[in-house]
C-alpha cells in the first residue's frame, strides 16, 4: 500500500513539474501581458489587427512555460517541434519574399506613376535606417546586428526579416516583433510628428489631381523597376523580384487567378505563419533581454526619424516648386513603407484641418515608392556585409 501511494505521490509531483504554474517566470508574465495588450489593440483600437492578433496570440503560445530539459518538443526552439518548423520560414528568410509576392498584387503604382517626383519623398524617409545604423553602432551592436536593427526604420517588417536573418540571426525575434509592432502603431506615432513639423496653412495646401495613366505603362513599370532597381542592387532581389512579379500578374491583365491568388490566401496564409512565429519567438527565456529591449528602443527612433526625414523633405521641395504643383507635406510620412496605413494616416491628419482636402492618392506615391526604398536599402546593406 505504501508503495502504491510512493507511487501516486512521484507521479503527481512529476506531474506538477511539467506544469506552467511550476514554470512560470517574472518574465513570462510580463510578455503575456504585453501580448494581451497588442489583442486589445488590435480589436478595441483596430491598430493593424491582421498583424497585431497573430502577434499577440503568437506571444501567448510562445510564453505558455513548459519545463525546457523534458524534451517534450513544444517550444519555437527545440528542433523537431512543430513551431520550429514553422519558425524556419522566418529565420531562413522564406516568408518575406511571398510578402512581397502579394504586395505586388495588390498595389496600383498609378499615383507614383504619374507624379514620379514623389518618390523622393520614400527615398528621404529611408533616412531612419541609416540613422539608426549609426546609433545601433555608437550603442556597441556590431556592424552586421547594427544593419538589421535599422531596416526597422523602413516600417517594412517583411524586408527586416528577411535582413535580419542574413545578417544577425540571433536577432530576428527581436526586429521582427519591433518592425511589426510600429508598423500597427503608425496611426499613434505618426500624427504628433507631422503637426509639430508643419504649420496650418502647409496642411491645408492642395495637390493637382493625379494623371491618369495608361495600361502600357503600368504593365512596362514592373519590368523597368525591376532592372533599375536590380541590376543596381542585385542582393535584393529576393524582394524586389517578387515584388515587380506580383504586381506584372495584376496589370497584365492575363493573370487575374494568379494575382487574385497572391494578394488573397497566399498573402493571408503566410501573414498568419509569419504573426503567429513571431509571437512565438517572443519566449521570455530567450527573448526578454537588454538587446532585445535595446532594439526596441532603436525602432521607435528610428521609425521617428523616418517620419520627420519624410515631412521635412516635402518641406524642402517646396522651395523649388511652384505654388500649384506644392506638396502638402503632411503626405511626407508616407515614404516609410506600411502600406496603406501611413498612407491612411496622410489623410487621416489632412481632414482635421481641411475635410474636402483628400491627400490618400497623393500620399500612396511616396508609400509604394517607400516599399521598393526600404528592400532596395536592405539589399545595400547585404552588399556591405555579406561580401
Amino acid at each position: 500500500m505504501n508503495q502504491f501511494f510512493d507511487f501516486v505521490s512521484q507521479g503527481f509531483t512529476q506531474f506538477l513539474s511539467y506544469t506552467a504554474f511550476a514554470n512560470i517566470t517574472t518574465g513570462h508574465v510580463v510578455m503575456i501581458i504585453i501580448a494581451l495588450v497588442f489583442i486589445y489593440l488590435a480589436i478595441a483600437k483596430d491598430y493593424e489587427p491582421l498583424l497585431l492578433i497573430p502577434i499577440g496570440f503568437g506571444m501567448l503560445i510562445g510564453n505558455i512555460p513548459f519545463n525546457l530539459g523534458a524534451g517534450l518538443q513544444v517550444g519555437i526552439y527545440e528542433e523537431g517541434s512543430v513551431l520550429n518548423y514553422l519558425y524556419f520560414g522566418v529565420t531562413k528568410g522564406i516568408y518575406p519574399p511571398l510578402i512581397f509576392l502579394g504586395i505586388g498584387a495588390m498595389t496600383d503604382f498609378s499615383t507614383l506613376l504619374s507624379n514620379p517626383k514623389l518618390i523622393l519623398l520614400g527615398a528621404a524617409a529611408q533616412l531612419g535606417i541609416f540613422g539608426a545604423y549609426t546609433i545601433s553602432l555608437a550603442l556597441g551592436f556590431i556592424p552586421e546586428q547594427a544593419a538589421a536593427i535599422a531596416i526597422i526604420g523602413g516600417a517594412d517588417g517583411p524586408t527586416a526579416i528577411f535582413l535580419s536573418s542574413k545578417l544577425a540571426p540571433e536577432l530576428v525575434g527581436a526586429i521582427a516583433v519591433s518592425a511589426y509592432s510600429y508598423m500597427a502603431l503608425v496611426p499613434v506615432i505618426q500624427p504628433p510628428i507631422m503637426k509639430l513639423l508643419t504649420n496650418e496653412k502647409e496642411r491645408k495646401i492642395r495637390m493637382k489631381p493625379p494623371r491618369t495613366v495608361s495600361k502600357t505603362e503600368k504593365i512596362m513599370f514592373p519590368i523597368i523597376g525591376l532592372l533599375l532597381t536590380c541590376f543596381v542592387t542585385p542582393s535584393a532581389l529576393p524582394l524586389l523580384g517578387m515584388l515587380f512579379f506580383g504586381n506584372l500578374l495584376k496589370e497584365s491583365g492575363v493573370t487575374k487567378r494568379l494575382a487574385d491568388t497572391a494578394k488573397g490566401a497566399l498573402i493571408d496564409i503566410v501573414t498568419i505563419l509569419i504573426g503567429l512565429t513571431v509571437g512565438a519567438s517572443t519566449q521570455a527565456t530567450t527573448f526578454l533581454t537588454p538587446a532585445s529591449i535595446g532594439i526596441f528602443a532603436l525602432g521607435a527612433v528610428s521609425f521617428v526619424i523616418a517620419t520627420t526625414g519624410g515631412v521635412l523633405f516635402a518641406k524642402f521641395m517646396n522651395l523649388f516648386l511652384s505654388d500649384e504643383n506644392k506638396i502638402n507635406p503632411l503626405i511626407g510620412n508616407a515614404g516609410v513603407s506600411a502600406v496603406p496605413d501611413s498612407a491612411r494616416v496622410s489623410q487621416m491628419v489632412g481632414l482635421q484641418y481641411d475635410k474636402s482636402n483628400y491627400l490618400l492618392m497623393h500620399a500612396m506615391a511616396p508609400n509604394v515608392a517607400g516599399v521598393i526604398g526600404s528592400a532596395v536599402a536592405a539589399g545595400i546593406m547585404l552588399s556591405f556585409f555579406m561580401g
